[in-house]
Order: structure tokens, then sequence, then C-alpha cells
């Protein structure tokens, strides 16, 4: 048996009060919270997204309160600890009882990935921690309560320690003072509280060890005691040089093949490589020169007795080509010998402490299903299993294993026969596996363990030192009963996007590892393999935001990164938004080219990353559109909660949330959602927005909030237009009222703009009107032919003949979509969104479900206004 981790640890044996509760030590605290964890077990269990594994890997991978790889059953206890601590804080001056928040972060959001943090442990995606530290000091002050409820590695639980850990790091304060300058704000030190929630087990796991305590003294001290112990098997890793020792850096193993010529068996190096730097188009049998696409050519297969199973398995083989070995410092290669291919083949795995799993149900999980690779074992060769086995074996009786797990689940990536092997890039023919999928290459490489280990020791150790304690729970997102109503201060989430990523698949041949596997019947995204499409991940996110939703505290804020080119994903996400009752008030997309944020309209132009700012609206408004119908409330709550400017490059650019487009549609969102009438149709909105609000620029403002705005514009004089992205009739509308704006226009100073802009744009399925029937029903023209913009009065009357147009159109869609097979290929969308508005009004949500179960599913899943009326419909059916 080995001795305990960290005994030389002095906090490990002082007191420490958890909870209220008093123990003598770390180790005495965790092992009674591990003894409360296994009896809430069953009930935890009822929970959505709990875990597939036994309860004692389940407890031992645990480190409760702070961390359970299950649902945490100690969050509310926490949280009103936090509360208490809170009004301690008040009265010592370090936060204040009336901070608020009026408007999103008003600045472009920038971080680089060079961090020891970022680089301590890969995962398929991963937020910088410093740029959720900026969200944090700009939403939340000291001791303020934070979720994450789609985690992933714990960023955000890092960057709430970052807020307080920041001191220790000039570089990162002046930068993030600097940004804050800008729009005249204080950062206040301290630390906030984050609660990380994650469904996948190895994602919870790292977020802990990230959000954890660290003594880095116990760590190098244990780590240098399992290093000799691995070094005694060192000998695997060696070659024969000039009666001398090298050091194997890797061993490139080749796929085999059988000639479909002459049925001679040969490795694909030999055949697709002319040399090194040089592919061939097709490979070539070496011994009868017959040319084949590589796609066209026969594995070779041999039947093996499996060495974990027992089983006889029948698997495409592999053959070592090349081995890369140090000497002296100095790099070399050679082609194996005899005795190079002996050491390979590894005579002291420890089958205990190796997974007898098969891989999960999945896509990716099966694609290798044909060429025998059906355990996780399969994906690592024998002496890789040795290496693992042995490490896992030394840390069992370690007090903090975690850590070394932590270590162990940060190289596994680098272990894996996915490891490709292509030597046409020189230097850099280590490519690693190939992202989001689980690819057996036909070149591989096996990587020195010992090598791997120290180098990720080394990052590991340089990284944790900046962490600290922080919470962590292993669950879905869509059951957070766990967490009381209204106990969030602020939320950043970076929730999945559709079929992006298919994590649990990904995550399996880690999790096995671990013994504690992902529950995925609750991950939020689009899958064959889970029979999941868009709708299903539609119903997934909205439970989430729902649950967000309630534990939010009113008038909190919810930060929401996007990273997706599908604009039916990105109206799922719009419409889970705003179907719980959040509200949006700023849409960010970083621009590339232009190195800034861009305001854009219009689904289909989502093509980079987003941040998606939205808040919970307080209880007082809540009441007062219950009670009095007043959709100017609304506005005006809404238009405090906007950014008053935007500073790009030393200019102003505009906010498309103060457009009387956008401004509509988030006010049938709000009453949509509250199963409420929509109370005035879009002119008199218009007409009423210009009678209360001021315009500028096209956006309006408060009389307050307008004399800010020219003041900064005064400052900033250049100012950046709207960028219109035209994929609509409605975006079509505003392009041309945004032209029409500057001076009246004749239909042909008009056609050949909107030839470029417009007509080559549009979605698949929507019917979009000629250029001059969108003239006629929106804008008026003068003696001299020219259109122009309609006064207040005159655009309300053309409103109602405009609507009454579209209700008819709507009524021949309603027929059609009656009959047995009615399909309706292509629709006027206007028509659909007018049409469904006045269903919802006269609560027909029949109609709504039978008409949208009829048109193309693309136009229904990348229309905000349209899915937002059938998801509810659905609900009422």
């Amino acid at each position: 048996m080995t001795e305990n981790l960290f005994p030389s640890n002095k906090t490990e044996n002082k007191p420490i009060t958890v909870l209220g509760k008093t123990f003598g030590s770390e180790d005495e605290r965790r092992t009674y919270f591990r003894e409360e964890l296994r009896k809430k077990l069953p009930e935890l269990k009822q929970m959505e997204g709990f875990p597939i594994g036994e309860d004692e890997d389940i407890i031992n991978l645990s480190d409760p309160p702070y961390y359970t790889a299950c649902p945490n059953p100690w969050l509310n206890d926490l949280i009103a600890e936090w509360e208490e601590e809170k009004k301690e804080m008040e009265k010592q001056g370090l936060r204040s009882a009336e901070f608020e928040v009026n408007a999103p972060y008003p600045e472009d959001i920038k971080s680089g990935k060079n961090h020891a943090i970022y680089n301590a442990h890969s995962y398929h995606t991963k937020v910088p921690h410093e740029i959720t530290t900026k969200f944090l000091f700009y939403y939340s002050q000291p001791g303020d309560i934070i979720i994450d409820t789609f985690a992933g590695t714990g960023m955000t639980g890092v960057g709430g320690s970052f807020c307080e850990n920041i001191t220790q790091e000039q570089e990162a304060i002046t930068r993030i003072k600097s940004d804050f300058a800008t729009f005249k704000k204080e950062i206040a030190i301290g630390k906030r509280k984050v609660i990380n929630i994650d469904l996948s087990s190895v994602a919870s796991h790292i977020s802990n060890i990230y959000n954890s305590d660290f003594d880095k003294n116990s760590f190098l001290h244990y780590y240098s005691k399992l290093k000799s112990h691995l070094e005694q098997f060192k000998e695997y890793f060696e070659v024969e040089h000039h009666n001398a020792k090298g050091t194997i850096n890797y061993t490139v193993y080749s796929q085999l093949y059988t000639c479909n010529q002459c049925q001679t068996e040969f490795d694909f190096y030999i055949a697709a490589y002319v040399s090194d730097n040089e592919l061939r188009e097709k490979t070539k049998c070496p011994h009868c020169s017959y040319e084949e696409q590589k796609s066209k050519l026969t594995p070779l297969y041999k039947t093996k007795i499996d060495p974990i199973t027992g089983d006889a398995i029948n698997q495409i083989c592999y053959k070592p080509i090349l081995i890369n070995y140090s000497n002296n410092k100095k790099r070399f290669t050679k082609a194996p010998s005899t005795n190079d291919i002996k050491r390979s083949e590894a005579d002291f795995i420890d089958k205990k402490f190796v997974p007898n799993a098969s891989l999960i149900e999945g896509v990716e999980t099966r694609r290798n299903d044909k060429y025998g690779y059906t355990h996780v074992h399969h994906f690592y060769t024998s002496r890789t299993l040795g290496f693992i086995s042995e490490y896992l074996k030394f840390i069992q009786d370690f007090d903090h294993k975690n850590h070394f797990l932590f270590l162990l689940t940060a190289i596994l990536p680098k272990l894996t026969k996915l490891n490709r092997y292509m030597p046409q890039h020189g230097s850099r023919a280590l490519v690693g596996p190939m992202a989001n999928t689980l690819y057996l290459p036909p070149l591989f490489v096996e990587n020195n363990f010992i090598d791997q280990m120290e180098f990720q020791f080394k990052k590991i150790t340089k990284a944790l030192e900046v962490c600290s304690r922080q919470t962590v729970s292993q669950q879905s997102a869509t059951d957070l009963s766990n967490i009381k109503n209204d106990s969030i201060d602020y939320v950043f989430i970076d929730p999945p996007f559709g079929a992006n990523i298919m994590y649990s698949e990904l995550n399996n041949i880690s999790e096995a590892w671990l013994q504690v596997l992902t529950n995925n019947k609750e991950e939020a995204i689009e899958s064959k393999g889970q029979n999941k499409g868009k709708f299903e991940y539609d119903n997934l996110m909205v439970k989430s935001f729902g649950e967000l939703y309630r534990i939010m505290k009113p008038n909190a804020w919810m930060t929401i990164e996007f990273s997706n080119t599908s604009s039916a994903i990105w109206n799922i996400i719009q419409n889970g938004i705003n179907r719980v009752g959040f509200i949006v008030a700023k849409v960010d997309a970083l621009n590339k080219t232009r190195g800034g944020l861009h305001a854009m309209l219009g689904p289909v132009a989502v093509k980079q990353d987003l941040v998606i700012t939205c808040y919970k609206p307080s209880t007082k408004l809540v009441a007062e559109i219950y009670k009095k119908q007043d959709v100017w409330s609304f506005i005006l709550e809404h238009l405090n909660h906007l950014p008053i400017y935007l500073s790009l490059h030393n200019s102003t650019t505009a906010i498309i949330e103060r457009s009387p487009k956008i401004l509509f549609d988030r006010l049938i969102s709000f009453y949509v959602q509250r199963s409420l009438p929509v109370p005035i149709d879009a002119g008199k909105f218009q007409q009423g927005l210009r009678e209360r609000f001021i315009e500028r620029d096209g956006m309006f403002f408060t009389h307050e909030q307008a004399a800010e705005y020219e003041k900064k514009k005064a400052e900033v004089p250049n100012f950046i237009q709207l960028s219109i992205f035209v994929a609509s009739e409605q975006d079509a509308i505003y392009w041309l009222r945004n032209i029409l704006d500057k001076a009246p226009k004749t239909e042909q100073d008009l056609h050949p703009l909107w030839m470029k802009e417009v007509a080559t744009n549009m979605r698949k399925g929507d019917n979009l009107p000629e250029m001059r029937t969108i003239l006629e029903e929106n804008f008026l023209k003068d003696d001299a032919g020219k259109w122009y913009v309609p006064d207040a009065e005159n655009e309300a009357d053309l409103e109602k003949l405009r609507n009454r147009r579209l209700m008819k159109i709507f009524e021949d869609y309603r027929a059609e979509a009656s009959k047995p097979k009615g399909k309706l290929k292509e629709v006027r969308v206007e028509a659909l969104r007018a049409g469904f508005k006045q269903c919802y009004q006269d609560k027909d949500f029949t109609t709504i479900v039978t008409v949208g179960d009829r048109i193309p599913n693309n136009l229904l899943m990348e229309d905000e206004v349209l899915l937002q009326f059938y998801d509810i419909a659905v609900s009422r059916v």
C-alpha cells in the first residue's frame, strides 16, 4: 500500500468548519460528507442526468460538499451560507447592497488562449478564464453567487477565483483595468462564488481540479514517487543506439492491407508515400505496382485473443514501421528491430486496472466496429495499457488521487491510436487526433507515456497555483431541482450547439478510466445515434433555460456564448431564451476580419461566434404588465437595460436592439411567453414609439439616454451604420427603410442595389415578393416617382392594408395545409407570421401546428417568430 498523498499539507490537519460542522482535518471532512452522500444517493438517482456508474465509484470520485460526481445535494446549504457571508461583507464595505447593472457589457471581449490554465488540460470547447473574469467583474461583485450549467472544464469557476487571485498576475489586472477604463467602470477585486454544473463525468472531474485548493509541494513530492515507480518499466521505451541506449519519443504504426491485384500484404506507409514529404495520388502496391484509391483498399484482418476480455476478436492489423528516439538530447529515427517489436508488446498489464468496457451506442463510438474496435482498451497499444494500469495501481490509496487522475486524463488523448502521423507536414508530422471524431487513422503514433506525463505535469503544476475552491455538481441542466428559486446573481454559459460536438461519445474513452459515465439521455445535442433532431434539441434547451430563469433573481443577467453557423440552431437558442421569459438586450458578433463587434440583422448571418446578453425582468414589471397591459412600461424598462452606445475603433456603432423592428419582436415575445394577448400592432407600436421616445440614427432612447448618446457621438463622430444581412422579407423592409430614410429614391435607383443585396440571399422556401410589392405595402411615392418613408399616421394605415393582404394569403395556406397530403413548398413568411399571430390571439393553436407541420422545416426552425408561436401551440394542442 502506498502512503497517503499530501500528509505534509499543513491545512490538511488544521480544524476546518464546513456548513456549520467542524472537522479536525480535510480527510475527516471528506470521510463524513462521503458517508452522507452515500445516504443521499437513492434520492439523487431520481434526478435527470444522474451518471452511469457504481455507487462506490461515484463516491470515491467525489469530494463533497464541494464536488460530487452526481447531483450535489448541498447546493442550497452552500447558497444559504454564502448569502450570510454577503451580509458580513457589506458591513465591512467589501460589497454594496445597492449594486446594480443597468446595461450589457459595452465593449468587445478579447483574450488569448496561451495561459497555463487554458493549456493544462484539453477539452472539446473551452472559454479562456480571462474572458469569464471580465464578465464577472462587470456583472457581479465580490460574494455574488454565479452559475454555469454547461460548465465544461469549469472556466467560469476559475474566473470567479481569478477575480480574487488576479492580483498575482500584474499583466492580467493591468489589461482588464485598461478595458474597463474605456467605459468608466472600476473592477471590484474579490472572489465570486461559482457553481459549476455539467452533465459530463470527465468535464466535471476536470472542473473539480481546476476549482480546488492546491498544495504544490505535496504534489511535487508524490509525483516524484509516482515517476520513480513508472521508471521501473522505462526499458519498454528504450532502443539500442551504437552500443548505448536511446529513449523512444514515439513509434509510428502503419495499417496493413491486402493488394486487390496480387493479394499480397503491404503497409499503408510504403504504399502511400514516395518519401516522407510526398504523398502519392493513389496507393501503389510495393509487390506488383498496382495502383488503387485509398478508399478502395482492402484492410488486412487477423483473429487474436483479446488480452483483457479473453475473447477471440477479428481486428484490422497495424505494425510498427518507424521509431523516433533521443540520445544525448539528439533525435534519431530507425526502423524497428525484432527486439524493439518485442518491447512494444507489454507483458505487465494489470487487468484489474484496465476497464473491460465496450463503447456506448452512438455514431462516433460505433464508427470503428467494422474494424474490430469495440472496447475502450482497443484504442491503446499493449505497452500503453501497461503503463496506465501501473499508474492507476500506484495512486489507488492516495487521499487526493483526483489530482493524479486529472494528470492522467490530461494525457490520455495523447496516448490513443487516434493520434495521426502525417509525414508530409515535416516537423509537425504529429498532428494529433482528428477533431470531434473517433477517426482511426492508417498511420498512428504511440507516444512515450513517461515523457507525456512529465510534459503535462509541468503545465498542470504551473496552472493550478492560481486556482482555488469553487463548487462542482455533475447533473443535467434540465433539472436544477437541488437549487431554490430566485437564488442566483449572474449566469454565464457556453452550451452545446446542435450537432457540433458529440460530447458523451467523444468522452467515452476517457470516462471509462474514471468508471463513471455520462448519462446522455438529457444531453442537449442533435444526434442520430441518440435519435435527437432539432426539435428534441429545442425542447432540451427550453427546459435548460427554464430552469435558469427559475433560479435567477429578478433583474439578474445571463451571458451566452454561441458558436454555430446554423441559423436554425441560432433561432432555437433565441426561441428558448424568449420562451421561458428572458429578454435579449444585446447580441455581439466577433467579426474577425474587422476585429470587433459588428451588429447584424437576419438569422442567416450567423457566421461567427456570438455573445448573447439577456436579463430576467423585474417582479414589478411583470406584475404591472399583468395588471395594466401597458406595453410602454415594458419598453421603458427594456430601453433602460440596453447599451446607450457601442464604441469600436474610435467610432460609434448602431445598436440593433434599439431598432423599432427588434423592439417590437421583444414585445411580442414578452407577451406571448406569458400567454397574454399582444395588445398592439406594428404600425401603432411604431407610432407610439415615436411619440414617447427619442429617435436617433434609427434607434430609440429615453430623453436622458438620447442626451448621453449625443454627447458620446460628439466625442466620437464616426458612426458605423447598422449592417443588414437580408435573408427575409422583414429584413428587406428594414433594408429599404434604411436607404429611404436618407433620401427618397426611384425604383430605378433601388433596383441594382436590390439585386445585389437581396435577391441572392433568401432562404430556401421563402417566397420573397417583388421589390415593387414591398414598396407599395410599406412606403409612399411622391409626384416625382420617388419612394419615401411614410409618416406615423400613413404608416399605420399601410400596416392595416398590408396585414389584410397577408391574412388573405394565410387563409390560402390554411386551406392547403388542411388537405390530407397538403404540402406548402414555398410560402411568404410574413403571411405566416401574421396568420400565426392571429391564430394565437384567437387561441386557434391547432391551425398553427397544422400549417407549421406542412411548411419547409428550415423556415420553421430559422424564423424566430414562427418557431416561438409553433412551440407554444404544440404545448397547447
